[in-house]
Parts: structure tokens; C-alpha cells; sequence
């Protein structure tokens, strides 16, 4: 029988559409609807569904960034026929985001037995919802916000890329917030840091999802939830994606961060009554 049903699946799609590139942890507040409707957390199936689904959400930023990304691509491609092409900052940000992303896809598949395990309990989600929260206000106030995508290079990738380890071994403290702090600590716009880590998650939390795939299915989780929960959170991302790029462009992440720390206590609370088991 199915872990997921095909309403829960629309749910969490929701869910997962709002909050995977807001720096609010797409991971935590997955984990805790998932607590609150009653779905086990740890479950293989559950853990996988919620990596599969995730691919809804990163189709909507290809094609929100599709001329982008053809660019970038088409710049590679003629880099790696010509060696003259090879100084476009478009060919040489192509290879940023591989280089990028071997590091969280070698702890990924190191630490599977913990993300899996004892790291998917809800108490490292609060904790790690506050503490994350704690480091992004910090960048938003020490950064300078002078350098736009244009001034990236090599390091910041690198960096940035880097950073996606905290939200893969904390679950809530997420992705999106540690990438875009890291781009605000190193002086990056706000836009700039968003858009930088919107780039470094595609191959990442693609292969996470492609990789889950085989599980999801084999673990109980029938088809049909896993296509309602990645269509709906493909639609809801793509919403989510233009919002941010604007709210950013024009406000802090003061306002996530207050968030994050409302959500990580009151799941301490849940957690502490007895609302919610861990």
C-alpha cells in the first residue's frame, strides 16, 4: 500500500513548490506537514518521495531560466570545440557549477545512512531552522552587496557550492538559505546570491531526485501520488521563483529570518507537548 496518498501528494507538492528556493527550508516544513498529517518522516519511501518531487520544482526553474541556461550550455559547447571560447564567462561559469557540485554530491552519497536516519528527526530541523537563521541575518548584514553575476568567479562557486552540505546533513536549515548567505558573506547583490544559487541547485537537487526515483517507487509510493506532488510543485515553484527575484531586488531576507525563527519555536513546542513526534 501507498505511504503517500494522492491528496497528501498534492499537499506536500504545495509545499515543496513555496518553499524549495525561499530561505525558509523546503526540507523542514516538509518534515513537519508531513508530521502533522501523520506520514513517518524517516519512512524510505516518504524520504525518497519528497527528493522525487523535488524535480517538479527544479523543471520550473529551467524553464524560468531557460534563455539563461541555453546560453550558458551554447557557450560551453563552443568552448569545448574552440579554445578561443574558452575565456566567456559563460563557459567558464558552465564548469563552476559541475566543479560545484561534486563536493555535496560526495557527502550526499557518504552520509546516506544519516540524512535518512537520525538527521530526519524534527528536533535537528528546529534547531537547524534557528541556527540557519542566525547566519543569514548575519551575511545580509555584513555583506556589501557590490558584485554582480558578472564578478563571480571560481571561489564563489566553489563556496556557495559547498555551502548546500549544511542543508543536506541539517535538514532546515536549507538550501537556499546557506547558498545565498554564502553569496552575501562574499559581497554578492542579493540578486546575484539568489541567482547563483538558483544555477548550483539544478544539478544537484536533479540528480537527487533522479536517484531517489527507483526508491520512491520500489518503497511503496505508487505513481500517480509522485506525478501529482512533482506537477503541482513544478506549477507552484515557477510562481515562487519570480517572486522572490522581485522581493529581493528590493527588500533584506530580515523577513525570512523572523519567519524561520516563529516556525523553529513553535516546532520546538509541538515537539516539547507532544503534538508532534520527532
Amino acid at each position: 500500500m501507498s505511504t503517500i496518498d494522492i491528496g497528501q501528494a498534492a499537499v506536500l507538492g504545495i509545499v515543496e513548490g513555496v518553499t524549495e528556493f525561499l530561505p525558509v527550508s523546503s526540507t523542514g516544513h516538509l518534515k513537519i506537514t508531513e508530521g502533522l498529517m501523520g506520514i513517518p518522516v524517516d519512512d524510505k519511501a516518504v524520504v525518497a518521495f519528497t527528493a522525487v518531487i523535488q524535480v517538479g520544482a527544479i523543471a520550473a526553474v529551467l524553464v524560468y531560466f531557460f534563455k539563461d541556461i541555453v546560453r550558458i550550455m551554447a557557450a560551453w559547447g563552443r568552448g569545448l570545440a574552440n579554445r578561443e571560447e574558452r575565456y566567456h564567462h559563460d563557459y567558464k561559469f558552465a564548469w563552476w557549477v559541475i566543479y560545484a557540485t561534486i563536493p555535496i554530491v560526495v557527502v550526499g552519497l557518504a552520509a546516506k545512512p544519516l540524512i535518512e536516519g537520525p538527521l530526519a528527526s524534527l528536533w535537528v530541523v528546529a534547531g537547524s531552522l534557528i541556527v540557519g537563521s542566525g547566519l543569514m541575518w548575519a551575511a545580509d548584514q555584513m555583506g556589501r552587496h557590490k558584485r554582480g553575476e558578472d564578478d563571480t568567479g571560481l571561489k564563489d562557486a566553489m563556496l556557495v557550492g559547498c555551502s548546500q552540505i549544511l542543508a543536506l546533513l541539517f535538514p532546515g536549515f536549507s538550501r537556499s538559505g546557506a547558498t545565498m548567505s554564502t553569496g552575501l558573506i562574499l559581497d554578492l547583490e542579493r540578486v546575484a546570491a539568489t541567482r547563483l544559487s538558483f544555477f548550483l541547485g539544478i544539478p544537484a537537487l536533479t540528480g537527487a531526485g533522479l536517484y531517489e526515483l527507483k526508491d520512491a517507487v520500489g518503497a511503496g509510493v505508487d505513481t500517480v501520488p509522485l506525478v501529482v506532488g512533482t506537477v503541482v510543485s513544478f506549477v507552484v515553484a515557477y510562481a515562487s521563483i519570480a517572486w522572490l527575484l522581485k522581493f529581493v531586488a528590493k527588500h533584506s531576507f530580515n523577513a525570512f529570518v523572523l519567519y524561520r525563527i516563529a516556525v523553529g519555536v513553535l516546532l520546538f513546542g509541538l515537539l516539547g507537548t507532544g503534538v508532534l513526534t520527532a
